[in-house]
């Protein structure tokens, strides 16, 4: 087999020699002769790093080479995404992109290294995280309800984490204290787990936990849910209700989405390559049984798709983060 597949690429690189094919279409048809980088923004152990391992392995057997997952932590993502963005756009460099670094951080921050929004080429969906409006256990407020009227009537008053400056979380925050007129002062940890061993601790009083990193701890009660920000209930928190359905907020709905993208010149064969295997990977039973697991929804979509969900993202959060006035350094 290994000589059939030497002859082949002894041919068709005689080919380009001749002209007849283009060195680029050999090179991608060959594509990959090594292991892939998987450069992920978070630290090692979150929801985004299961994810990213989990269809690392799922996609390795398609693919024909292992992934690698290189944690690169910091600054609200944009350290792991300017390394990727300016990597050598040739399919050995692919990036966990989602709404923080694609949709949200371009129009947070005044100045980046790179461009989010044209420096990266999707490749494909990979999941939902859901959002969870929560309180410490031992807090005396029991509703959503509760939570909002001791946040109007004592302004700036409550505090309340998230795992991060421009995070969904965050941003999710803002967007219900907008709608319901209140104001809490944020409190930004470097990631979710220092923020839920506040809540567990009971040194912070709210948050947003997202079910992915804290399911568990959420299910136990440890962290008491308030409302999910979903449109609907989740199975995993069946007696939790909406922000809808706890505040009145019709068409309320905000989630943390994650895919994959490459440098912006990565060619079209090497794109559709890992977009094919990353989708298959996500077909799979026990991919979509282990995500259920940890509390993701896989999210389905290739480029196309991908492409339509930024814009349509944008178009909501960015009016959002600009009359809100949220800038970061």
């Amino acid at each position: 087999m290994e000589d059939m597949r030497i002859t082949r690429r002894a041919a068709l690189a005689g080919l380009a020699a001749t002209g007849v094919l283009p060195a680029s279409n050999v090179w991608a048809q060959q594509y990959p002769t090594r292991p892939i980088k998987w450069l992920v923004g978070y630290p090692a152990g979150g929801g985004t790093d299961v994810l990213a391992r989990l269809l690392g392995a799922a996609m390795a057997p398609a693919i024909g080479q292992q992934f690698v997952i290189e944690n690169r932590p910091g600054a609200a993502t944009n350290l792991a995404a300017g390394e990727a963005a300016r990597s050598e756009p040739d399919g050995y460099t692919v990036f966990t992109g989602g709404n923080e670094t694609l949709v949200y951080n371009p129009a947070l921050y005044k100045k980046l290294s790179v461009d989010l929004v044209n420096d990266f080429r999707p490749v494909g969906l990979s999941a939902r995280f859901h959002l969870v409006l929560s309180v410490k256990k031992d807090s005396p407020i029991q509703t959503a309800r509760e939570l909002i009227d001791k946040a109007k009537a004592a302004p700036s008053k409550v505090d309340y984490g998230s795992p991060g400056l421009g995070s969904p979380h965050h941003l999710a925050m803002e967007r219900l204290m907008r709608e319901t007129g209140t104001k809490m002062t944020h409190v930004p940890y470097r990631g979710m787990a220092p923020m839920m061993n506040d809540m567990m601790a009971g040194v912070l009083e709210a948050g947003i936990v997202d079910v992915a990193a804290g399911g568990s701890q959420l299910q136990a009660g440890t962290i008491r849910p308030l409302a999910v920000c979903s449109a609907t209930r989740l199975s995993t928190l069946p007696n939790v209700p909406t922000a809808q359905e706890a505040l009145g907020l019709k068409g309320f709905e905000a989630y943390a989405w994650q895919g994959v993208v490459v440098p912006v010149k990565t060619p079209d064969a090497v794109v559709n390559r890992l977009s094919e295997a990353l989708a298959t990977a996500l077909k799979q039973d026990t991919v979509r049984a282990r995500m259920g697991e940890i509390g993701l929804d896989p999210l389905s979509g290739g480029p196309a798709e991908f492409q339509a969900l930024l814009k349509s993202e944008r178009d909501v959060w960015w009016p959002v983060i600009k009359e809100l006035g949220l800038t970061l350094e």
